[in-house]
Order: C-alpha cells, then sequence, then structure tokens
C-alpha cells in the first residue's frame, strides 16, 4: 500500500455524507450552459466551486473569458483554475472538468426532481449532473479536504482546470488553454481528465483513445419552392430522391463504409494491440441490452469493441427540409439537406477525409445526370486521439485501480469524443489520461441522471490514490 492511503481511505469514509452534501448543493444549482436564462447559475456554480477551493487553501482565479460568440450580449462563464500546493519537490498534475450541465426538466420524463440530488434504496443518486460532471469535480476537492483531515500530506501539487461551457461546445476553452500551456499550466508533469465512464457496471476502466467526428452536410436543391407531387410529379427532378440516392452509397447495411480510399488511411492493427481486447469486461449481452434488441453487425466481443472504438464508423443522422410530420402530405421539396458523419481513428487526418467524401459524393452525383444542384460542407470536425496506455500516468493510475478496486482495470478506447482531451495533449505536451468515476448505466445527457454512491466514495478514494501513486511511478515516457 502508498504510503498513509489507509488513514485516507478512513477519514473518506467518515466524511462520505458531507461529501455528497456538497454534491448535493452543486446538483441544486442549475448551471445549464446552453439556456440564456441559466447563464447566472451557470456563473453561481463555478463560484461555488471557486469558495469551496478557498475554503480549503487553495489559490483559485476565476477567469473571464469575454463574450459569448455570436451572442456578444451574454458573457461566457468563467474558467476557474486553482492550484494546491506549490513544492518544488514534488509532481504538478493537472486535472480537468467542467461545472456546466445539460439542460433537464421534469416534463422530459424524469422521475425525480433534475435538480434536487434523490437517493433511492440502491445508493442511486439521481440529479442533473451528478456523473457529469459534478461529481468527479467535487471529487478532487473532496480528495483535498480528506488529506488535511486525515493529517496526510498531499502527495503532488494540484493544478486545476474546470470550465462552465463543456455542455455547449467549450466555446473559448482552447483559447484559454494554449495561453496558459506556458503559463499557469507550465508546471504540469501529466494531466487527468475524468468526464468519461466505465464500460460496465462492475468493472474500472482506463481510457486511452478516442474516436473523432467529421460532420457534414448535403444539400440538393432544384425547384424554386416546393411542389405538389400531382401537379409537377413526372415533371420535375427532385432533390429527395437524389439525395436518398447519394446518401444511400456512403454506407451498406454492415456498416461498411462505401468511400473509395478511407480505409487505407486507417492505421494498420498491431499484435499488441489486439491483445488488449481479449480481457475486457464486456459480452454480446451488454450490447444487446443498450440496444433493446439483438441486431448487432458481429457476433463476438472482440469485433464489436474495434467497430465501436478502433475503426471508423459512418452513421446517417437525418434530412432537413423533408416532411416527417404524421399523416401524409404529397409535397416534393424544393431543397433537402441529409447530414451525416464519420467516426475518425488513427491515421486518418481531417483534411484526407473530407477530400474523399467530397470526392465519392460528386461522383455519385455526376453519375445520376441530375439538373439539380449539389453543395456538401463539412459542418465541423473533432481528430481522434490516442495515448499509450503504458506511459507512467496510466500504470500508476492503474495501481491506484488495484488498490481501491482490488482489480486490473480494463484498458478502453471510447468511440465518442472529448475535444479537450487533445487539446491539453497539444499545449502542454504531456501525456493525457481520461480516468473515471462513474458507470455505463449514468444516463449522462439523459433523463434520470445518477451516480452510484459506490461509485462517488470509492472514486474519491481512487482519485487521491492516483495522486500517491502517481508522485512516485517511475518516469518512463511509455
Amino acid at each position: 500500500m502508498a504510503p498513509k492511503l489507509d488513514s485516507y481511505f478512513k477519514t473518506v469514509d467518515s466524511l462520505a455524507d458531507s461529501f455528497i452534501d456538497r454534491l448535493r448543493k452543486a446538483v441544486a444549482i442549475p448551471s445549464v450552459s446552453a439556456d440564456e436564462e441559466r447563464r447566472p447559475d451557470v456563473v453561481k456554480m463555478g463560484h461555488f466551486l471557486k469558495d469551496e477551493l478557498t475554503a480549503l487553501g487553495a489559490h483559485v482565479e476565476a477567469r473571464p473569458l469575454g463574450p459569448q460568440p455570436h451572442k456578444e450580449h451574454l458573457e461566457l462563464p468563467p474558467v476557474i483554475v486553482a492550484r494546491y500546493g506549490e513544492d518544488p519537490k514534488k509532481r504538478t498534475i493537472l486535472v480537468y472538468g467542467h461545472y456546466d450541465v445539460q439542460p433537464a426538466l421534469k416534463e422530459d420524463g424524469w422521475a425525480t426532481e433534475p435538480f434536487e440530488l434523490t437517493i433511492d434504496d440502491k445508493g442511486r443518486m439521481y440529479g442533473r449532473g451528478s456523473t457529469d460532471d459534478k461529481g468527479p469535480v467535487l471529487g478532487w476537492i473532496n480528495a483535498i479536504e480528506a488529506h488535511q483531515k486525515a493529517g496526510v500530506d498531499f502527495p503532488v501539487n494540484l493544478l486545476m482546470c474546470f470550465e462552465g461551457m463543456e455542455e455547449y461546445g467549450s466555446e473559448g476553452l482552447d483559447d484559454f488553454i494554449n495561453a496558459e500551456a506556458k503559463k499557469f499550466f507550465k508546471d504540469a508533469d501529466a494531466v487527468c481528465i475524468s468526464d468519461n465512464y466505465w464500460l460496465g457496471t462492475e468493472k474500472p476502466c482506463l481510457t486511452y483513445g478516442l474516436r473523432g467526428c467529421n460532420y457534414y452536410s448535403i444539400e440538393i436543391s432544384g425547384p424554386g419552392q416546393d411542389l405538389h407531387s400531382g401537379v409537377f410529379g413526372g415533371t420535375a427532378q427532385e432533390p429527395m430522391t437524389d439525395l436518398v440516392r447519394v446518401m444511400g452509397s456512403l454506407v451498406d447495411t454492415n456498416g461498411k463504409i462505401l468511400i473509395s480510399g478511407l480505409d487505407d488511411l486507417v492505421a494498420p492493427m498491431t499484435d499488441e494491440e489486439k491483445s488488449l481486447y481479449g480481457d475486457i469486461a464486456f459480452t454480446m449481452d451488454n450490447l444487446y441490452e443498450s440496444l433493446g434488441s439483438k441486431t448487432g453487425i458481429y457476433d463476438d466481443k472482440e469485433r464489436t469493441l474495434m467497430g465501436r472504438w478502433r475503426y471508423p464508423s459512418l452513421s446517417l443522422h437525418g434530412i432537413e427540409g423533408a416532411f416527417s410530420a404524421p399523416g401524409a402530405k404529397t409535397v416534393i421539396p424544393a431543397k433537402v439537406i441529409g447530414k451525416f458523419s464519420i467516426r475518425t481513428v488513427p491515421n486518418m487526418e481531417i483534411e484526407d477525409v473530407d477530400k474523399l467524401v467530397y470526392a465519392h459524393i460528386d461522383k455519385v452525383f455526376k453519375s445520376l445526370g441530375s439538373k439539380n444542384t449539389l453543395k456538401t460542407i463539412n459542418q465541423h470536425s473533432g481528430k481522434w486521439w490516442v495515448a499509450s496506455p503504458k506511459h507512467w500516468n496510466f500504470t500508476a493510475a492503474a495501481k491506484a485501480v488495484q488498490e481501491v478496486w482490488g482489480v486490473q482495470p480494463d484498458l478502453t478506447r471510447e468511440g465518442g469524443s472529448i475535444p479537450v482531451t487533445l487539446t491539453f495533449e497539444q499545449a502542454t505536451g504531456k501525456n493525457v489520461l481520461l480516468l473515471p468515476m462513474g458507470s455505463s448505466t449514468d444516463a449522462a445527457h439523459s433523463i434520470n441522471e445518477k451516480l452510484d454512491r459506490r461509485n462517488y466514495i470509492e472514486g474519491i478514494k481512487l482519485l487521491g490514490a492516483y495522486l500517491h501513486y502517481v508522485a512516485e511511478e517511475p518516469m518512463k515516457e511509455s
């Protein structure tokens, strides 16, 4: 056991009710970044964190980010940056989290009031932001307090960066991180982010990779206005017909992307990487339960997980401008916009993917011989990220998981994106670790979001244990 962890763990247990009360106060602040009327609450939540950290003796600053782009009447919420400890003999760890939340209304289907922490008889703590990301953010604050009350020396210098716009695209944050990389964050030896989830409900994981996302729209237009199919059907080339044929050319039923050259961009699988999948705690029944059906593409765990994390995917998302309400309306839309995205992986560069996508769509559209017009746009892109799970930041975290949970963690990647991960890596030049607190059933972004009491309290132990192990781990880069 690392030095004095036993005392730290006992103190976390003794303070559990107080830590849950801290989460209750945080959940009660409806810090919804997407709602203009809630902006004062987002700011209030930032200052709540500032006050909690200041009371524990941290140096804290609420840094303004200026007006919100395209909504200049609104000020962006401040980034809360803090430093706890300034011992030059200790390592410095930078941690990130966010204090804003997704919208939530009781009438959306919540069983409880979303901004009141409600705990059931199974220890499930329901409330918006409980797992995403207020519980993990408070985990770092709780770890500081538990060290103080246990009389245990804090093992590292801790830098904190907590933002209030993550659920609205993290506007202003990239520029801030890049500006502070050689200032407030300059001493960081490694980065830790707790803003994701276990793959299942029983086994912790460390996450070392994320897919990127290129999001596209295909606009096809012809007539100057919507038409009546009884009058104009059979006389005009219809944009919707063209769009369906173009979108149908992108991907097949089994998820195979049909864009020529895209597969050639994907980094080949190594034997070492392949070996990481066998021991992961995941079954096909886990997938079927999540799907609510047995409509998975693959029949085996390894290929399913690779399809989710390791290989690109293309998903069709919708068609704007087409009739979608109930009933039968015989309209010919004058302009339709199809939307799809490609989840990207190493070594797919955004610009290379764009070129292949545009070339494919142009070729298919031209083959139709249509007199309609086509416009393809990349709406937004985020790059993939992958780190070495052999880096000392990860091996230290694995020892902490073993200490707290009694098992070796699964080494996972994720199919979604957390863009700030790549920003921190590129700005600081340091290894970034994703160390989740919550589990796969927490329903972040959905109704009835929750964080299990067990995951919260043991998660506080884990964050503290990680800091002890990362303070001592031999510094091998990979």
